[in-house]
């Protein structure tokens, strides 16, 4: 099992920024990937960003990239995803997952997932 608790969204106008971030309860945190997943009323879940165990390896859905950063830190069981610039369209629920080993962009291949944070920018 690995508990995750997002926290950090919020109601932001367009333009704004916003950090998200995700609490792990586990020891073995380095042994796992993580990324972050958006949910859009109707929509499909679509993945955000990734990042590999030990934070060598990033990966960002291109609508996102240049945007969205992600970061995690093992010493303290945390990963953030720093987002700029927000737009409208960015509003959806934001979820924490985990996977062992290498991150993936199919939220089918995750076990492990927080409650989620809405994040809700206004035009």
């Amino acid at each position: 099992q690995v508990p995750l608790v997002e926290s950090g969204g919020g109601l932001v106008q367009a333009g704004d920024s916003l950090r998200l971030s995700c609490a792990a309860s586990t020891r073995t945190f380095s042994n796992y990937g993580m990324a972050w997943f958006r949910q859009a009323p109707g929509k499909e879940r679509e993945f955000v960003a990734g990042i590999s165990s030990l934070g060598s390896t990033r990966d960002y859905t291109d609508s996102m990239k240049g945007r969205f950063t992600i970061s995690r830190d093992n010493a303290k069981n945390m990963v953030y995803l720093q987002m700029i610039s927000l737009k409208p369209e960015d509003t959806a629920v934001y979820y924490c997952a985990a996977r062992r080993n290498t991150p993936s962009r199919l939220y089918r291949e995750y076990l492990y997932w927080g409650q989620g944070t809405q994040v809700t920018v206004s035009s």
